[in-house]
């Protein structure tokens, strides 16, 4: 590697991140999906030597494809897998109950500061005055105006059966 080529790469390791993209924007003509300042240079500097010194010969590359034919490899999934996921998760959580929770349709009550508070349950979520919350946490807090364990506010803490 020539002097001027291993100036070039050290003041790269001084450079913010920003420029570091910027720099990779003109080498490699696309944005960086990475933001890592060490995973920047090391793609730059490892551009830079193969512009200045060459690319794989071809008998590396030739071989290097040998290789790739038989592995169907991806960087990143595709979104639509993501999608499905994230709607395989919240089914599975649908389904899967609090086992400290009564069932839907039970009314839960508390006395608080002189006031009975009244909660119903529903397939998903709590009413409350005539508002749906997402947890018994969620009414508590309103309730109180400070943070609670829902389970805990309404007595409920083991397993019901």
């Amino acid at each position: 590697m020539n002097e001027q080529l291993q100036r070039e790469i050290e003041a790269l390791r001084k450079q913010k991140t920003k420029a570091l993209r910027s720099r990779y924007r003109e080498l490699f003509g696309e944005e960086s999906p990475s933001s890592n300042h060490a995973h920047l240079f090391r793609r730059i500097a490892w551009r830079l030597q193969a512009l200045a010194e060459g690319e794989l010969s071809q008998r590396a590359t030739e071989r290097a494809a040998e290789l790739a034919a038989d592995v169907d490899l991806r960087l990143r999934a595709p979104s639509k897998f993501w999608r499905e996921l994230a709607g395989a998760d919240e089914r599975a959580r649908s389904r899967q109950r609090d086992p400290r929770l009564p069932e839907p349709g039970t009314t839960l009550e508390r006395r608080y500061q002189g006031r009975v508070i009244s909660v119903k349950v529903l397939t998903e979520g709590f009413e409350h005055d005539g508002r749906t919350y997402d947890s018994l946490s969620s009414i508590a807090s309103t309730v109180t105006g400070t943070r609670w364990n829902g389970f805990s506010f309404f007595g409920l803490r083991g397993e019901r059966s």
